[in-house]
């Protein structure tokens, strides 16, 4: 049916690759590029010989010629940018320059401030809607699936929703005493930054980690859980309707929190340059560097994620609660496409977004969040390619 460009090669990149190559009918083709082609080199020789076809190609996704010689030379009708959020404008530059779909997984943030918001590429709309084309921002799983969550519900549960708490638990253990299970520097810049949620039509800002609960998951048991701002509060405040509060909670173990708060006293978490031995370092590139690489906790990771929504809002004149989550397996993610369930999450959706956007399934020219579209076929092939989702009518709900 189509062609995919699949820009990184990480380890949600890695997982994309191999769903794609689960649904050959719809990806025909894909090439995998990044600036490291041995990376991509080393996934194609896991895949290749199937129905699926697979090419790699070296790129820089900083460099908007490069990107665009790529796509021209490639041709294909999707571009799936699993590399850096701060790359995001670059892919979708060369995305208009060739008019060529769109899709990620992370809103774009620039490299010197720790700003996570939509409105950078929210301005592509008008310049996308007169291409014809379709840029897709986020479809992870938070955002992405949180979004479709919510678009479910609405559709089918509620005629308004008034509140929704996002949960996302890793009750998952890789052995080290510390590590992270994305990207080191994104990870680390979303924790240290300050907390924000929405409430009657604007942010209330917290201190980092200063609001924490204790809530009772579904097959993980009770975990403490930390306010953090994530992107998709911003584009669920506009989109879902009769929204008042949004907010998003996550695991982290004292363990972890305690590490980080060493090194964040120490200068390790800072993105201010520093010269060391006549050379201007990143300390927190460096210590990105010298962390364990997400991609290799595949292996050593065992017990599982819980991601979901908490919903409360109106139905038929009632008040109605409704929760929705996927829970998922690290040690059967590796199994599967040798990953742990961090990436694994990531990298389902991802596919499944572009797999809607080659189908014609999602087709709106513009820059949208995936909360827009119909979500019954997403929500559909969640079932189908590994992330089944359950629910509750009477959750525990988050004061």
């Amino acid at each position: 049916m189509g062609k995919a460009l699949i820009i990184g090669a990480g380890g949600v990149a890695g997982v994309v690759v191999h769903k794609c190559c689960q649904v050959p009918d719809v990806f025909e083709e894909i090439c995998i590029a990044s600036r490291t082609v041995s990376k991509c080199d080393a996934l194609k020789e896991k895949l290749d010989g199937g129905r699926t076809k697979i090419q790699t190609a070296q790129v820089d996704a900083d460099n908007v010629e490069e990107l665009v010689e790529l796509i021209n030379r490639f041709q294909p009708d999707i571009v799936i940018n699993v590399a850096l959020p701060y790359q995001d404008l670059t892919i979708m530059d060369a995305c208009l320059a060739t008019g060529v779909d769109y899709m990620d997984t992370a809103n774009y943030e620039p490299l010197d401030t720790a700003k996570f918001e939509y409105s950078w590429q929210w301005a592509y709309r008008e310049k996308f809607e007169q291409a014809g084309i379709t840029a897709l921002l986020g479809s992870g799983f938070d955002p992405g699936v949180t979004g479709v969550f919510s678009a479910h519900a609405l559709k089918h549960h509620f005629d308004e929703i008034h509140t929704i708490d996002i949960v996302d638990a890793n009750a998952g253990d890789h052995g080290y005493p510390f590590a992270t299970n994305f990207n080191p520097e994104i990870n680390i810049r979303e924790i240290t930054a300050n907390g924000r949620y929405w409430e009657n039509g604007e942010f209330i800002e917290t201190p980092p980690l200063s609001e924490k609960r204790v809530y009772n998951l579904p097959e993980i048991g009770p975990k403490d859980v930390y306010l953090l701002y994530h992107e998709e509060l911003e584009s669920l405040a506009q989109n879902i309707t009769g929204i008042k509060k949004i907010r998003f909670w996550m695991t982290f173990s004292e363990k972890y929190l305690t590490h980080l708060r060493v090194l964040e006293n120490v200068g390790m978490t800072s993105i201010e340059p520093i010269e060391f031995e006549g050379q201007q370092i990143v300390p927190l590139q460096f210590l990105k560097a010298i962390l364990p690489d997400p991609a290799s906790l595949g292996p050593r990771t065992k017990g599982k994620t819980n991601i979901g929504c908490i919903f409360q809002g109106i139905k038929d004149g009632e008040e109605k609660t409704y929760y929705i989550y996927n829970v998922c397996d690290h040690e059967e993610c590796y199994a599967e496409v040798g990953s742990q369930a961090i990436s694994y999450t990531t990298g389902v959706p991802a596919m499944i977004g572009a797999m809607m956007l080659l189908t014609g399934k999602w087709k709106k020219p513009g820059v949208h969040n995936i909360e827009e579209f119909d979500p019954d076929p997403f929500m559909e092939a969640l079932n189908k390619y590994g992330l089944p989702w359950q629910e509750s009518f009477n959750p525990e709900l988050i004061d």
